[in-house]
């Protein structure tokens, strides 16, 4: 929905980075029964390693021809804000879990 409602700013470029990582976060632990904390960490070298594949041009180093597809899979270029947008995220993800964890306890 972000990508198709906002074509550039702040929502786009970088706070749809930082929801991203919640909804693959929440998808991973709403399948499987790991430890929060390395489902977090999982993600986040997830997210790293797509926006370190899009430094490096990951797709024209194999031959992948950029499409809409591949656009929203992989993005399309490298950014820092994007990185930190990740790290913001997982440390927010790590803040929310340790809250509820107190509040359950």
């Amino acid at each position: 929905m972000i990508e198709r409602f906002f074509s550039s700013g702040f929502i786009r470029g970088v706070f749809g980075d930082y929801i991203i990582v919640f909804v693959i976060y929440s998808f991973i632990c709403s399948f499987l029964k790991l430890k929060k904390l390395y489902v977090a960490i999982a993600v986040l070298i997830l997210a790293y390693l797509i926006e370190i594949g899009q430094y490096l041009n990951v797709l024209q180093l194999l031959n992948i021809t950029k499409s809409r597809s591949t656009a929203i899979l992989v993005g399309s270029s490298f950014d820092w804000k994007d990185m930190a947008a990740y790290t913001f995220a997982f440390m927010t993800i790590l803040l929310v879990e340790k809250l509820l964890h107190k509040k359950n306890s």
